[in-house]
């Protein structure tokens, strides 16, 4: 029984692209995101990527996009609810930290830093500023932009040797994490708004 495979516009087999890149990376790493795994795994030619990325970089670049777009709009949305009492701030933790371990984020940054190409981290950076900018209400500006630089780093650190330094120290895998969530509930912005829903 033959499919009959659909033609996809150009952005649908962008898309496509990226999904497969964002798969490869979270099983087998930031250096087999290569335009020939990506067009092997699609069934597309590694002249159709070239014109969709231009390059292997560019496909890194246009990954990491997706992955801090992603990323930011569902802690964005995770924010707004705790903001509202609808969830706790360990959901914003927990949501961090798997972005950067579970789905790949923090390998490819550890990667495009290794390889020089420190370019290819502007879409994240760009992605985190417009978080911080869209979720700043009154004066807590420098508040929140502190909180999500300790978080952040915090969620970089244990996805590249959380498992490592854990096991290293005696502490539960998990233990960062629980770290990260205290700290957060410390910060005078969190403590500020807490306060308000009680």
């Amino acid at each position: 029984m033959s499919i009959e495979r659909k033609r996809l516009s150009p952005d649908e087999s962008r898309s496509v692209a990226l999904d497969a890149a964002r798969d490869i990376l979270i099983a087998e790493g930031p250096q087999s995101v290569t335009l020939k795994a990506v067009s092997a795994r699609i069934g597309k030619t590694h002249a159709n990527l070239l014109h969709h990325f231009g390059s292997a970089l560019g496909l890194q670049k246009a990954l990491a996009a997706m992955l801090a777009e992603t990323v930011c709009d569902n802690i964005a949305a995770t924010v707004c609810k705790a903001r509202r009492g609808e969830c706790s701030p360990q959901a914003i933790v927990d949501m961090t930290f798997d972005a950067f371990d579970g789905q790949g984020a923090g390998a490819l940054a550890a990667w495009m830093l290794m390889t020089g190409d420190r370019d290819a981290l502007d879409p994240i950076l760009e992605s985190i500023h417009r978080l911080v900018d869209e979720l700043s209400v009154d004066n807590e500006d420098g508040l929140i932009r502190e909180d999500t630089l300790t978080l952040v780093f915090m969620a970089l650190g244990d996805a590249l040797l959380g498992k490592a330094m854990a096991k290293a120290l005696g502490l539960p895998r998990e233990a960062a994490r629980e770290i990260a969530y205290r700290q957060l509930l410390s910060s005078p912005g969190v403590q500020a708004r807490m306060a308000a829903l009680i």
